[in-house]
């Protein structure tokens, strides 16, 4: 699995972990293991001209995913399919202010972002209750997996 983590946001942060908790995810959702991902980091300019082009809505946000192959997690009974998953964009400054809100590390925050992310490339929405309900779950039970599998239990 390439999973290719660029930071363009001035920010420090630990792309080793985003890029190992990137394919924990995967590989828990089946996805062909030459599936490629890319994680970039930017700055709030950069992320609210994004913001304003594809979803249409003015300020900086905190992760945007851009699919690519449409590829979907893989049953227990099937082969999973190669492909490219696509891109998925996080925002440090905004990740840094969330965090502070919700009581936790930016670290913190930014891994739940990347699930969430990479979530949404694999088809999961939140835009219904069922949806939310089933897309946050699943996020809260694979963030709890990967860090109880680092020994972190957080």
């Amino acid at each position: 699995m390439t999973i290719e983590v660029n930071n363009e946001s001035g920010a420090e942060v630990d792309e080793k972990t985003l890029s190992d908790l990137a394919r924990f995810v995967l590989d828990h959702q089946r996805i062909h293991p030459l599936a490629e991902l890319a994680i970039l980091l930017v700055d709030t300019d950069t992320m609210e001209q994004l913001h304003v082009q594809w979803m249409d809505e003015p300020g900086p946000t905190d992760v945007l995913s851009f699919p690519m192959d449409e590829l979907r997690p893989t049953p227990d009974d099937a082969e999973p399919e190669p492909g490219l998953l696509g891109d998925v964009v996080l925002c440090p400054e905004v990740a840094a202010t969330q965090a502070k809100a919700a009581g936790h590390s930016t670290e913190d925050e930014l891994q739940l972002l990347t699930t969430h992310g990479i979530l949404h490339l694999l088809g999961y929405d939140h835009a219904e209750p069922e949806e939310e309900k089933e897309m946050f779950g699943l996020q809260k039970q694979l963030l709890t997996d990967w860090r109880s599998a680092r020994g972190g239990g957080r």
